[in-house]
């Protein structure tokens, strides 16, 4: 099998574990909720096609959503990130020359490029995830500070993940 191919299956696995057996145990008061598991969708190489995309990132969502119990809300959430992907990406910028195995990770496309798709996407997610899961504009300034606090929580982690797991450049 492709190297790439291998390396997203690991991440899968990994992300699952990490957000059902770690990240869902933090909830600060219900606001600091990091959903690490969206990395996945977001280091997915640019070229994968939609329909794979999607499909990717449903099953991403449904996994996570089998071990919590939340019925749907991950799988909606994740489809809604990998949709508005393809958007997010020319919003943020132009790519710059790559081949086919280019994937949006920190080292090849530069701080500040990342820094706004991470943001972007994550606020995204968080969005529909937390406007899908209240269901209702009552408590609207709780639910979009929610968002927020999350969202930034969420990308903290992402970033932390980006710099933990980074090739190390090998010394000339």
């Amino acid at each position: 099998m492709n190297r790439l191919v291998i390396n997203n299956i690991f991440r899968f696995i990994l992300l699952v574990l990490i957000q059902v057996l770690v990240m869902n145990k933090v909830n600060f008061y219900g606001f600091l909720n990091p959903y690490i598991y969206i990395l996945f969708i977001l280091l997915l190489p640019f070229e994968t096609p939609g329909w794979l995309l999607l499909l990717l990132s449903f099953l991403m969502g449904f996994t996570v959503d089998l071990f919590t119990g939340t019925l749907g809300l991950h799988a909606a959430s994740s489809v809604f990130a990998a949709f508005v992907r393809p958007m997010i990406i020319k919003l943020v910028g132009e790519k710059p020359d790559y081949d086919i195995t280019t994937q949006p990770k920190l080292q090849q496309m530069g701080l500040k490029w990342f820094i706004a798709y991470a943001l972007l996407m994550t606020f995204a997610h968080h969005l529909f995830l937390n406007m899908l899961d209240v269901f209702s504009f009552d408590e609207i300034w709780q639910t979009l500070l929610r968002i927020l606090v999350s969202s930034l929580f969420t990308f903290l982690f992402i970033m932390l993940f980006e710099y933990i797991f980074a090739p190390k450049k090998a010394k000339a």
